[in-house]
């Protein structure tokens, strides 16, 4: 099964079903930026402070970050982080729309099944 494919035409309908117009890549990650930010644009490897709620097409949430954020290197998370955080300004708010091969792949990492497109509502605190 071709979960690139797939995935693309799940995260198409997920965006027609909910009126969200986002941007896309050449990697198949789509976002949106409901919120403009002021400060720089991280790299992929800067360490950043986010907010975010992940959760999956269904609406079933796997995970949230503390309201102070979580920190990490964006280079040593999934790719799905480490290429879309970047079009985030500091104190931007947006969702990411990862598709399976920029996340877990078709691997299940509880409670996330393999294949699974991933969805992160996130909001850039810092670039540390």
């Amino acid at each position: 099964m071709n979960y690139k494919t797939e995935n693309d035409i799940q995260i198409q309908e997920y965006l027609t079903e909910n009126e969200i117009i986002a941007q896309s890549t050449d990697s198949g990650l789509y976002y949106t930026i409901t919120e403009e930010g002021t400060g720089a644009y991280p790299t992929s490897t800067d360490n950043v402070t986010i907010t975010y709620s992940g959760y999956l097409l269904n609406g079933e949430i796997f995970g949230e970050s503390t309201v102070s954020g979580e920190s990490f290197d964006l280079d040593k998370v999934i790719e799905g982080f480490t290429e879309g955080i970047p079009y985030f300004k500091e104190g931007s708010k947006g969702t990411l729309f990862i598709p399976a091969h920029l996340g877990y792949g078709n691997f299940d990492n509880y409670p996330i099944p393999g294949g699974s497109v991933l969805i992160f509502d996130i909001e850039l605190k810092s670039i540390n």
